[in-house]
């Protein structure tokens, strides 16, 4: 990439970001009330100009350019969820994300393309990783937004509790709590609670919104408040059982909210101090070549280039395991888009189909039931055929990549010889102008001889010496010493050996083979660090767990079956063993439970089972769990601490992760090269110095 074109590339992304800037601001002064929305919803029209209509026809826009719509029609797929039924708020809030995140990617664009436009291989790298930090941005923008209806479903809580009291009837004061407009994202969620509970078939009704609703806390809302219609509310130490649930689910939603708030203070800096030394590489390599001359060749050479490449891989591990790390995952569990993916629509294609079986493992073997075993621990949704045809597709491009890497490094070496400087004594500091231009002057020359004897077979350095003293090549040694010949014919029979040395050597491709198995495995390990991740939050979902039992176990007619469906809709971690539990209740329910606790090996889950097995056969459920009404407060004590370790840990962990290419940076591509590279000059130059 020639120095016209970068002009032309930052001039003209200058001029687009002055353009979405003026917008921008244009946009901010204007923005009025949210009156606006009602009146455009009724069809009438404003003289005054809107943001909101502008971000309207944003998203008109947006949705028609191919590569921002897949981003857009992704925020739509988690915004729909919040925002039950409200088109229109969807897109708004969709267009107002998405032009954030362009009016950040454009000016990293432009400081990216300014700071690497003398590497075209780290440019494009750079340019390909703002996917990722689009993605994370996103992803960002919108758990905010289910942050703060958490946070409104506990001020729609406390409100709930007033007009019950009015009304005494649970749909009744659902109703009139919606009507609030001060919390607009839990009136919308409220009023289809409200439309499930007054229908025709609210069992079935409420079936369906299990399937979209945005985070379980409103899943056992809409529960408890279907079993208090239906069932009738009920007296405990004078206060009103429906009330205490929505109590209790009040102070899971607090815990919830301090989790993700210390989570989002521990890890707000990290994703970024994982990126930062992507944009530091090329500031550090110049800095480090215009102070310390010595180190030119490392940053210049294969070694430079490998410690480059090395940074640039550990900085994308580690940003996407710090992102798994922070992911609460609690809207992408209901959007992910898997009924039809790119890799389904390639498995379809018959050719690729074929290849692909060739690699999954058969059914039964005991290599399939680990596999699936580690994707169920995972939580994985994805399809075995969609695993191996990730896994494959990354073999191969990592071998490609690794081929063109290697054959890149040798044409970078041989470039080198042709066009650095060479210096025929150690620079310890910085070279002069003067000495500079002497180095280039020997570079041609040397340039000279190695053009007229590279390939030739069986070359001696006494060759080299005859054509110097002859004058055959050039006549740049023609009035040179025998001693200043043998110096010279030494230099270049080196250059000569490294440029026909540097060929794609078996070694070579043998390396891109293991690299494209260690690829190859790559979505395999990062399940098992998903799995690992979820290990850690087993003690949170089982004290989960017990508050939905503690709500159930003393509304009448509710039984262990019932229960075991309420654990199984809101588990996580333990859904496939309670799954096939409920599905065996029919059949025997001890020995479903049973089967359960053989599976399951967390002692306070194996704890719950044996209490829903005394509940099925010796005592009521209130008795089977009394413990956890008279040891509230324990529990609640214990859940704290439960999510202080759990910060703790993946604050450890994410910390570790990164500030690993950090560390590397400045380690491997800075401190090292410097000590290293200057004591060898160092060294070289005393001993040069001794034997004059």
């Amino acid at each position: 990439m020639n120095s016209s074109m970068i002009t032309y590339i930052l001039i003209g992304s200058g001029v687009l970001f002055g353009i979405i800037l003026i917008a921008f601001i244009i946009l901010q002064k204007n923005n009025k009330e949210a009156k606006y929305i009602r009146q455009l919803q009724q069809g009438t029209k404003t003289t005054s100009f809107s943001s909101e209509v502008l971000y309207q026809k944003l998203y008109i826009i947006y949705l028609r350019t191919p590569f921002i719509k897949r981003y857009l029609l992704k925020l739509r797929r988690r915004l729909e969820i919040i925002n039950i039924e409200d088109e229109y708020l969807t897109r708004l809030q969709s267009s107002k994300i998405l032009t954030r995140a362009i009016l950040i990617v454009i000016p990293l664009t432009i400081a990216i393309i300014f700071l690497t436009s003398k590497n075209t291989l780290l440019m494009s790298i750079l340019l390909i990783f703002e996917i990722f930090l689009l993605d994370t941005f996103i992803d960002g923008r919108v758990d905010k937004i289910d942050n703060n209806l958490l946070k409104q479903q506990i001020n729609f809580f406390s409100e709930i509790r007033h007009s019950y009291h009015e009304f005494n009837m649970v749909e009744e004061a659902i109703y009139q709590t919606a009507q609030d407009d001060d919390n607009p994202e839990m009136a919308r969620q409220a009023e289809k609670i409200y439309e499930v509970l007054i229908s025709d078939d609210p069992e079935s009704e409420l079936e369906k919104y299990y399937d979209i609703a945005p985070n379980a806390y409103l899943k056992e809302f809409a529960g408890v408040s279907y079993l208090t219609k239906e069932f009738g509310d009920r007296k405990i130490d004078g206060a009103s059982l429906y009330l205490k649930n929505l109590n209790n689910i009040t102070q899971e939603m607090q815990l919830e909210i301090l989790k993700r708030d210390k989570l989002n203070y521990v890890f707000q800096s990290l994703s970024i101090i994982s990126i930062i030394p992507m944009l530091c590489l090329e500031p550090i390599k110049n800095w480090a070549v215009d102070q310390f001359s010595f180190v030119e060749g490392f940053y210049a050479g294969k070694s430079g280039m490998i410690v480059q490449i090395l940074i640039l891989i550990t900085t994308f591990i580690c940003y996407l395991l710090t992102r798994k790390l922070k992911d609460n995952e609690s809207t992408n569990i209901n959007t992910k888009n898997t009924q039809n993916p790119w890799q389904e629509k390639l498995y379809h294609v018959k050719a690729i189909k074929k290849l692909v079986d060739l690699f999954i493992p058969k059914e039964g073997t005991k290599e399939s039931r680990k596999l699936k075993e580690t994707m169920k621990n995972a939580a994985s949704k994805d399809k075995i055929q969609w695993l191996y045809i990730n896994r494959i597709l990354l073999c191969v491009t990592s071998f490609i990549v690794a081929m063109v890497f290697f054959s890149q490094l040798h044409r970078i070496t041989i470039e080198n010889i042709y066009k650095d400087p060479t210096n025929t004594f150690n620079v310890i500091g910085k070279v002069s102008d003067k000495d500079a231009k002497k180095a280039m002057e020997l570079t041609k020359s040397d340039n000279d001889y190695i053009k007229y004897f590279k390939g030739k077979a069986n070359l001696q350095q006494t060759d080299i010496e005859k054509a110097m003293n002859r004058g055959t090549v050039n006549k740049d040694y023609i009035d040179s010493n025998d001693k200043e010949i043998q110096a010279a014919a030494i230099r270049i029979m080196e250059k000569i050996t490294i440029v026909n040395s540097e060929y794609l050597s078996w070694l070579e491709v043998l390396g891109s083979m293991v690299i494209a198995m260690i690829a190859y495995m790559g979505p395999v390990l990062m399940l098992k660090f998903q799995a690992k991740m979820r290990q850690i939050e087993m003690e949170d979902e089982v004290m989960q767990f017990q508050t939905i039992i503690l709500m159930l176990m003393r509304i009448e007619r509710v039984n262990v079956e019932i229960i075991l469906e309420w654990l199984e809709r809101y588990s996580n971690i333990f859904r496939d063993p309670i799954s096939k539990c409920v599905n065996d209740y029919e059949s025997g329910p001890w020995e479903a439970l049973e089967a359960m606790k053989e599976e399951v090996n967390y002692q306070q889950f194996i704890r719950i089972i044996e209490s829903l097995q005394a509940a099925v056969e010796k005592i009521p459920i209130k008795d089977a769990f009394d413990e956890l009404d008279t040891e509230r407060e324990y529990y609640q004590a214990k859940r704290k601490e439960s999510n202080e370790r759990l910060i703790s840990r993946k604050g450890m962990i994410g910390k570790v992760i990164g500030f690993a290419p950090m560390v590397l940076l400045f380690v491997g591509y800075l401190i090292i090269p410097l000590v290293f590279i200057g004591l060898t000059s160092m060294s070289s130059a005393f001993n040069s110095m001794a034997t004059k």
